[in-house]
């Protein structure tokens, strides 16, 4: 059965990427405030077919805890060197997820700086999803880690839900060549930590002439 917080992510994914902004991410004792997040969805058969998501074909075992209940952290590589933190999100048995891009750092600054040596300020610290699981100190072991367990090495607390729709921006996904438009990618635009948008070089260009 889910926990209360954990029902709040059973729903669909823009949605459950704007009730993460906000939220805290601790894992020992590095801390962060969660400020900037992309929503994925799922396989054709879904009902949020996106072929920019992992599962955007299917189930592999890469993804397959995409598919399960939410609530569950989804860690890959990327590019053979960056950890992504990802929480599950959606139905169980319907895949989505939501891509942590950035987070302010409320705790345990010493670590984190020990772990990103070359951030020149504490707003960069977690600014981008490498960097995000870098400073976390996550690693592969750590996928299907439950995010709401309370004895979980990795901890996930939800903040009060941001109503105000001018508290929060909006815009494309960061670097996806597929269905690059999709304005999914949502953030706190008081927040320092924000990440720079970059278009990838294979996405469509846009059309500037409408």
């Amino acid at each position: 059965m889910l926990g209360v917080s954990a029902e709040q992510l059973a729903v669909e994914p823009l949605r459950a990427a704007r009730r993460l902004l906000g939220g805290t991410l601790r894992s020992g004792p590095v801390s962060l405030r969660i400020v900037e997040v992309e929503a994925y969805g799922g396989d054709p058969a879904g009902p949020w077919h996106d072929p920019a998501a992992h599962s955007g074909r299917g189930r592999t075992p890469r993804n397959a805890v995409m598919f399960g209940p939410p609530g569950v952290l989804y860690v890959y590589f990327s590019y053979g060197m960056h950890t992504c933190v990802n929480v599950t999100s959606g139905p169980d048995g319907i895949a989505s997820a939501v891509l942590i891009r950035a987070g302010e750092i409320t705790a345990g600054h010493d670590l984190a700086r020990a772990r990103r040596p070359a951030a020149k300020t504490d707003a960069d610290l977690a600014r981008g999803p490498g960097n995000v699981g870098s400073v976390l100190g996550v690693v592969l072991d750590d996928y299907g880690t439950r995010l709401f367990d309370q004895d979980a090495p990795i901890r996930l607390e939800l903040g009060p839900e941001i109503t105000d729709t001018a508290a929060v921006s909006a815009g494309p996904r960061v670097g996806v060549s597929l269905a690059a438009d999709r304005p999914w990618r949502l953030w706190l635009p008081d927040s320092p930590a924000v990440s720079a948008y970059r278009r990838s070089p294979r996405a469509p260009k846009l059309d500037r002439s409408a």
